[in-house]
């Protein structure tokens, strides 16, 4: 029997501190609203240095309650690119980092002399992501968009609703979070994880409407099947089954019914009293399917949410309620898990998703007001107060 290798076999028991994994790592973001600051966001909450570059008008006019819950655990710095003089403090700065996080049109940021070329040629390490809805390429790059724009595109919103009414907006933009935020976020890892051993960055070219059609399996998975997507309400798991449905309660809050597995069905139908719908788990006809649904509401609707919630404590029958957020928040699980958390000056915020050994999240500092720390972050790049002053006389910095 060969032996364990040296180091696994001194390593100590349980965790070791590690410290945060992105730490010494430094970005430079330029994006604003949503997508670009959540995913600068993450990587500030793992450890890494993010500056957040606001130009020195409008800067980041996202709403202020959004703005102080995607930007904390970064620095702020107010730019004014289209002068020389701010240029060339973008341009210093990036000497010394490792990521670029920009959100405008394609072109915007080439012709202020900040293109991927241009900054690459100070820094070939340089990590620089363009995060657009639509893309560097194809012929809608140049076009407008926002989160419902994109789900349409894709056909993400023709498959999110309720059978026979407008597909659904949701309250979470999950074109501008699922397609922006998080494929930018697996983009950027992948490239500063290749820099770190090549030496050279990459421009990682990140398409909102891409990522979202990049997840649209299980509508890809019918239309590869039957030729066309299953509309909602129709599908195994768009309410086609009442063993994976909604129902109403009493108090006119909602039941999620997702017992699929037979097991969980029986578990369920044992509580409802009513062993004979168990054979009944996944009828062959809807009609038989409207039957089953039928009783369950029956049975569902004569109590109330907290009733049920109360009832089913403890039996693993994947029936759970549907909380609104206020309530959701104050769940034990949640405040275990450290994802809930106070927000400075009133209110909360969520914490980070991400969990591993060695490293505990921590809110070093809220969100940045616009420019916050430029005197510092100027003077840590080697401005003397005498060109600080010079550079805030002709409006460069703020």
């Amino acid at each position: 029997m060969s032996e364990l290798p040296a180091a696994s076999a001194a390593r100590p028991p349980g965790p070791v501190p590690q410290g945060a994994p992105l730490r010494g790592v430094r970005v430079l973001d330029l994006t604003r609203l949503l997508p670009g600051p959540v995913c600068t966001q993450h990587l500030a909450d793992l450890g890494a240095e993010v500056i957040k570059i606001e130009d020195t008008g409008a800067g980041d006019y996202a709403a202020a309650p959004v703005r102080a819950l995607v930007n904390r655990n970064k620095l702020g710095l107010c730019l004014d690119l289209k002068q020389p003089a701010g240029l060339a403090v973008l341009q210093r700065l990036v000497r010394e980092a490792d990521v670029l996080v920009e959100g405008f049109r394609p072109g915007v940021m080439a012709r202020l002399g900040a293109g991927y070329e241009a900054l690459a040629a100070l820094n070939p390490r340089l990590v620089y992501v363009s995060l657009t809805g639509y893309g560097q390429t194809g012929p809608m790059r140049d076009a407008a968009g926002h989160d419902l724009n994109y789900a349409g595109w894709t056909g993400v919103a023709e498959q999110i609703g309720q059978p026979g009414q407008p597909p659904a907006l949701s309250n979470v933009p999950v074109a501008d979070l699922l397609g922006g935020t998080m494929t930018a976020v697996m983009g950027l890892l992948a490239a500063l994880f290749d820099a770190q051993r090549s030496g050279l960055g990459r421009h990682v070219d990140i398409a909102v409407a891409d990522g979202l059609l990049a997840h649209a399996v299980l509508p890809l998975a019918a239309v590869n099947t039957r030729g066309v997507t299953q509309p909602p309400g129709q599908g195994k798991l768009t309410g086609a089954l009442p063993c994976y449905a909604l129902y109403t309660a009493a108090c006119g809050g909602y039941l999620a019914v997702a017992a699929l597995e037979r097991k969980f069905w029986n578990l369920f139908c044992q509580q409802l009293q009513r062993p004979d719908l168990q054979p009944r788990h996944q009828p062959a006809t809807p009609a038989e399917c409207e039957a089953v649904r039928a009783e369950v509401q029956a049975l569902v609707g004569a109590h109330s949410l907290a009733w049920w919630t109360e009832h089913l404590a403890g039996v693993d029958c994947c029936v759970t309620p549907i909380l609104k957020l206020e309530q959701a928040l104050d769940l034990p699980q949640f405040a275990e898990r450290g994802m809930v958390l106070p927000l400075a000056g009133g209110g909360r915020q969520l914490g980070c998703p991400v969990r591993m050994t060695g490293f505990e999240f921590e809110v070093r500092h809220p969100a940045p007001t616009a420019g916050e720390h430029t005197e510092a972050l100027l003077s840590a790049a080697g401005y003397t107060p005498a060109e600080q002053a010079a550079l805030r006389a002709q409006g460069a910095v703020a």
